[in-house]
């Protein structure tokens, strides 16, 4: 089955007005995801936007761009429905990974685990993960003004210490096939696997801060 990157990039930001295409130690974070694509394997990498600067860059033998229609660019659009028109856009089955270029600290290992752990056939969705605070298994939800544990009643009166390690989503690769993701309409599923990545990996870019620190971190 062919491995295919998809790389979303919406030219518009609140947070960091501009982010995809600002240049991280020289090379735009939208080409740096590109390239991460290349190494992780994939036979093509398919980079989904509405960013004029990309749309007009020349597309080579193993990189395409597609035009995001600008319903799908708003702020509050969703990445499933993005997905969704980039995968209709490829000819037959493939295995997917998608790579955001605002997650550029993650490596080839990151991504070739990931992609390792969706072959075994295990997983409808692997992505990728990094430890938190384990605190969060104290919390839970209102029904009313009935408190609503988010695990196990008795994690709400556990030390920390004790607690089970607690894990949350990076956004830094996520694999799937293709044919599976189009029948499911979006990422929700009850099989996932998980490959834990360091915080020293797992930094998001969405503000000027989180730019410096990733600039921060390369250049340590």
């Amino acid at each position: 089955m062919d491995l295919i990157a998809i790389v979303p990039v919406r030219a518009g930001s609140k947070g960091l007005p501009g982010k995809n295409l600002c240049k991280l130690a020289g090379v735009p974070l939208w080409e740096r995801a590109v390239e991460q694509g290349r190494a992780a394997g994939a036979s093509q990498v398919l980079v989904s936007t509405d960013a004029a600067e990309i749309l007009a860059a020349p597309v080579t033998a193993d990189m395409s761009v597609l035009k995001r229609p600008d319903a799908l660019c708003r702020d509050e659009t969703p990445m499933a429905p993005v997905l969704i028109h980039a995968l209709q856009s490829l000819p037959g089955p493939a295995r997917v990974v998608l790579l955001q270029a605002t997650s550029p600290l993650r490596s080839t290992g990151d991504i070739r685990q990931a992609i390792n752990l969706h072959e075994t056939g295990r997983f409808d969705l692997v992505k990728t993960v990094t430890p938190t605070n384990p605190a969060v298994l104290k919390y839970g939800t209102m029904d009313g003004d009935r408190f609503e544990p988010m695990r196990e009643p008795a994690f709400c009166f556990s030390n920390r210490q004790s607690l089970p390690p607690v894990m949350r989503p990076n956004g830094a690769a996520y694999v799937f096939d293709k044919d599976w993701f189009l029948e499911n309409q979006g990422f929700v599923t009850d099989s996932i696997g998980a490959v834990v990545m360091p915080e020293g990996r797992s930094l998001d870019i969405d503000t000027e801060a989180d730019f410096l620190r990733a600039e921060a971190e390369l250049a340590s």
